[in-house]
């Protein structure tokens, strides 16, 4: 495995931290997250046109940068500290992903363009009612219409679902399971935002009712290509994880060297100072199993699939504990609604919820590695 990033990779981790430092500060963040915004309009064509962020993990030939996990990797991690407020993570993370690996030549000529200049943003469909990603569970079907096909089905729990303009549907069709990319206007599709516990990362509920769509990657094995992608996913959001866990011990570490009790730091008392070895320890663990999965799967790697849920797995329970320590630490005033240790929880439990019950993970995780 890498020992770890280039000299390149680290200046691209340099400017994207460096940006998000001057453009999605904490304050920026709570802006948008009490209004009820997906974005900062100025922020998303900065991001987009100025640092190309958005087409860095689409092929050149559509006109993205052409890189892959490592680089997608490098700039969720930063963005995962900030609690970036975009739809960065659905749109490039989920449906870019999707859509790339899909060998659909027409459907990624069609949406991969304006995923990559930051003129469309999309999102990928999958949970329903049980919040499971396993394609046993999925009941939204799809029928041939004209054409094309019409879905009818209810997604849940879809990031940016309600404001995405594609939302790439998995619906059973008559020959199996499949995927279906729906405009966000289309007749028969009704959104809404949904409550939910992390206010930074909204979630949304598509009813579709017949809605016209267009099939993606019929002439691949649908379930093959879904699980590959989900592998890239659980890639990038454990990098987005890692970064956040580093951030709530950057907090603790700068909170505990300047709160005083009984005339000394509190960081120098025995208690705050295991607390924050061990939030070191488990970072620097996920930072190794986030620095391998996305290596191995650039690399096409035989355990590029362990690898991935591994690392998503691990890092899914070190940022929850980070997040809680962060809390302890800070003592009162980290449970109050002006300190910001608490949207880092609420981002944490959210992450490890996003693909159903963590003990799902587990499970597949423990099969993977053959236990």
């Amino acid at each position: 495995m890498s020992a770890g990033d280039s000299t390149e990779h680290d200046e691209l981790r340099h400017v994207v931290r460096e940006f998000l430092g001057e453009r999605s500060p904490s304050s920026e963040v709570r802006r948008l997250m009490e209004a009820g915004e997906s974005r900062d309009e100025l922020v998303w064509a900065l991001l987009a046109g100025q640092l190309g962020l958005t087409g860095i993990a689409v092929p050149e030939k559509y006109g993205g940068a052409g890189y892959g996990p490592v680089e997608l990797g490098i700039v969720l991690e930063e963005m995962g500290g900030a609690l970036v407020v975009a739809p960065y993570f659905a749109t490039v993370a989920l449906a870019g992903q999707a859509l790339a690996a899909s060998g659909d030549e027409d459907a990624m000529a069609r949406w991969l363009s304006g995923i990559a200049d930051g003129s469309l943003t999309a999102t990928l469909a999958v949970a329903e009612e049980s919040g499971s990603w396993d394609l046993a569970e999925v009941a939204a079907t799809a029928e041939p219409a004209g054409d094309g096909w019409a879905v009818t089905g209810t997604k849940l729990f879809v990031i940016d679902g309600h404001t995405a303009d594609l939302l790439l549907v998995v619906a059973h069709a008559p020959d199996g399971p499949g995927v279906f990319a729906i405009e966000g206007d289309t007749a028969g599709t009704e959104r809404v935002r949904l409550d939910s516990l992390d206010l930074t990362r909204p979630l949304g509920a598509v009813s579709l009712h017949g809605a016209r769509a267009v099939r993606v990657g019929a002439g691949r094995d649908t379930a093959a290509w879904l699980s590959e992608v989900r592998d890239l996913i659980l890639a990038a959001l454990a990098a987005e994880q890692l970064g956040g866990a580093a951030r709530c011990l950057d907090m603790s570490v700068e909170y505990a060297k300047v709160r005083e009790q009984f005339g000394r730091p509190i960081g120098s008392f025995q208690a705050i100072k295991h607390k924050c070895a061990n939030m070191l320890l488990e970072v620097e663990c996920g930072r190794s199993a986030v620095y391998h999965a996305r290596e191995a799967l650039a690399g096409a790697q035989p355990d590029g699939r362990l690898a991935a849920v591994l690392a998503y797995t691990y890092c899914s329970g070190a940022f929850t504990r980070a997040a809680k320590e962060c809390i302890q630490i800070h003592g009162g005033i980290g449970y109050t609604w002006e300190h910001d240790a608490h949207l880092y929880l609420r981002r944490a439990k959210s992450s490890e919820l996003l693909f159903g019950q963590p003990a799902r993970q587990r499970a597949r995780l423990a099969e993977l590695a053959g236990i």
